[in-house]
C-alpha cells in the first residue's frame, strides 16, 4: 500500500460489491472516499471485512433493489472470476453458478444511480475468453448506459508489489463528465523481492513443507529483476509442485491452487522449504500490517487469493483523480 497524503477524493461516496476482505475499500479510503454500501455473500469474507472496517455487509447483490442502495458516486466491483479464469472451466456467461452474468448487477446499479465513476476487476483471461467476445459484450453493456470503458492488462509485478499477478482493470467514466481518454499508470520498474515482504523472526515450522521427493537445482543463489525464480520442484513438479526463490517475485495468489504448494507456492527460506503466511499473503496484496487478517492460514489463503491488489488500485486511482484535476 502506498502512503497517499492528498485526500482527494474527499466527499466522494463509492459502494463496494463483491467486496470480499476489502481491497476496494482500502484503496479509495486512501483517498478520502467514503463506503457507503458493501456487499458479497462469503460470510467468512464479511466477518474480516466487517471487523476492520466497522461496515455492515449485505449479501446477494442480486436479490438487493437498485433503489435500497445509497446515492454514490463511485462504483467498485471485483466481481467473482471463477467463469473466465484459466483454472476453471471458463464457461463465462455459461457458468452452471451464473458467476459469469453478475457483471449484469452492476450495469443495473449503475443504470439506476448514475455514478460518475465504476472500477472494475477481474482475471487477465476475461480478455481474450470467447475470442474477444465476453469482453465485448461487457464493454458494450456499459457503453450503452452512457460511459465510455477503459480497460488493461496489468501486472502486481510492476507495481512495486513482489508477486506475478495480471489482472484486467477497468474505469468506465460517465459521459457527460466529457472524459475522453484514460491512461493507465506506466510500470514503476521497483526492484522489489519477496525477501522484502517476509515476516521476520517467526515460527515458521507450520509452513513448512516436509517431503523424501524435494529437488532443487542449481539457481538457488540467482536473482530477479522483478520476475519469478524456479529453483527446484516436488515429485513431477507439475502446478503447485515447483519451488521459487525468495530473491524473485512470488507466483500469484490463488484460493483454489492445487497441489503441495497450491495457493502460496513453495520457497526456499534459510534452507528449508516453506509455504507463505497469511501476513505475507496480506502485503503481496498490498494490505497494510495493521489490517486484522482471518484465523487461519487456509482462510487467509483463500480471502487474498480472491481479492484485488491495494498497489495497483492506488496507481490507477491516482491516475483518474490527476485526470479530474486537469
Amino acid at each position: 500500500m502506498i502512503n497517499i497524503k492528498e485526500k482527494r477524493l474527499k466527499g466522494y461516496k463509492f459502494i463496494d460489491l463483491f467486496c470480499g476482505i476489502g481491497g476496494f475499500h482500502i484503496a479509495f479510503s486512501s483517498f478520502g472516499a467514503k463506503c457507503v454500501f458493501a456487499s458479497d455473500i462469503d460470510d467468512q469474507a464479511k466477518k474480516v471485512y466487517e471487523k476492520n472496517f466497522k461496515t455492515k455487509v449485505f449479501g446477494d447483490i442480486t436479490k438487493i433493489s437498485p433503489k435500497d442502495i445509497p446515492q454514490h458516486d463511485i462504483i467498485c466491483a471485483g466481481f467473482p472470476c471463477q467463469a473466465f479464469s484459466i483454472s476453471g472451466k471458463k464457461n463465462g456467461f455459461k457458468d452452471e453458478k451464473g458467476r459469469g452474468e453478475l457483471y449484469k448487477s452492476v450495469v443495473n446499479i449503475a443504470r439506476f444511480h448514475k455514478p460518475k465513476f465504476i472500477f472494475l476487476e477481474n482475471v487477465k483471461n476475461l480478455e481474450t475468453h470467447d475470442n474477444g467476445n465476453t469482453l465485448n459484450t461487457i464493454v458494450n453493456s456499459f457503453n450503452e448506459i452512457g460511459y465510455t470503458t477503459f480497460y488493461k492488462v496489468l501486472n502486481a509485478s510492476d507495481y512495486g508489489i513482489p508477486q506475478a499477478r495480471k489482472r484486467i482493470y477497468f474505469i468506465c467514466i460517465r459521459n457527460d463528465l466529457n472524459i475522453k481518454k484514460f491512461d493507465f499508470p506506466d510500470p514503476l520498474n521497483k526492484k522489489i523481492s519477496l525477501k522484502d515482504v517476509l515476516e521476520k523472526g517467526i515460527d515458521r515450522s507450520p509452513y513448512e513443507i516436509k517431503r523424501n521427493d524435494i529437488y532443487l537445482n542449481d539457481n538457488i543463489n540467482k536473482r530477479s529483476d522483478n520476475n519469478l525464480i524456479r529453483i527446484g520442484r516436488v515429485a513431477f513438479g507439475r502446478q503447485g509442485e515447483r519451488i521459487y526463490s525468495i530473491e524473485g517475485h512470488s507466483i500469484t495468489l490463488s484460493s483454489q491452487g492445487g497441489g503441495v504448494g497450491g495457493k502460496t507456492g513453495m520457497y526456499l527460506i534459510d534452507g528449508k522449504i516453506y509455504k507463505l503466511t497469511g501476513r505475507e499473503c496480506a502485503r503481496l496484496m498490498g494490505f497494510p500490517d495493521k489490517y486484522k487478517i482471518a484465523d487461519t492460514s487456509n482462510l487467509c489463503y483463500e480471502q487474498f487469493g480472491n481479492s484485488v491488489v491495494v498497489d495497483v488500485l492506488q496507481h490507477i486511482i491516482l491516475r483518474l483523480v490527476n485526470l479530474i484535476g486537469e
